[in-house]
């Protein structure tokens, strides 16, 4: 079989009003996704997409650890998101908790994003979903609009790349 190329094969559904479903394959077993997912130096590689250099990447990967990406985006400008692990199952899923450092002060949304990540593998391809649930539909249309699909999928081909690259 002729190796398939998954480039920007991200699907971005909305299941209910609070939340955005985020459904990729990858061409390279789910331990060596999840250990692109989940390895600081790895996801240097990939997390950012083309949009800029990922300059931190802090992972305390155990239930109540926290985790930190700072991109400094291609116009200048830094970008960086923070959460907590609240459960791990080794190659399996993660939930952790996002909240975006830009928002202004004041304008924190009530409540987290939680985002759940499930890796599942068939004949040595991954099928990773992301769920995110968000504390509202204005957060979930804030995500939406901010133009997070084109950064997401070229992330996401980037971490099939890394993945890849492990084996």
């Amino acid at each position: 079989m002729a190796e398939m190329t998954s480039r920007g094969t991200a699907k971005v559904t909305l299941p209910t009003d609070e939340q955005i479903l985020i459904t990729r394959e990858f061409d390279a077993p789910k331990d060596l996704v999840y250990k692109a997912f989940t390895t600081p130096e790895l996801v240097k590689r990939w997390w950012s997409g083309k949009r800029g250099q990922v300059t931190l990447a802090e992972i305390d990967l155990r239930v109540g650890g926290m985790w930190r990406y700072v991109m400094v985006a291609s116009e200048g400008f830094e970008v960086a998101f923070h959460g907590q692990f609240r459960e791990i199952v080794p190659n399996e899923r993660i939930v952790t908790t996002e909240v975006y450092e830009g928002v202004p002060e004041g304008e924190a949304p009530e409540g987290d994003v939680v985002n759940t990540a499930t890796f599942t593998e068939a004949d040595g391809r991954t099928t990773l979903t992301i769920l995110m649930q968000t504390p509202s539909q204005e957060v979930r249309d804030m995500i939406i609009d901010s133009g997070m699909e084109v950064g997401m999928q070229e992330g996401m081909d980037l971490l099939e790349q890394v993945a890849i690259s492990l084996r």
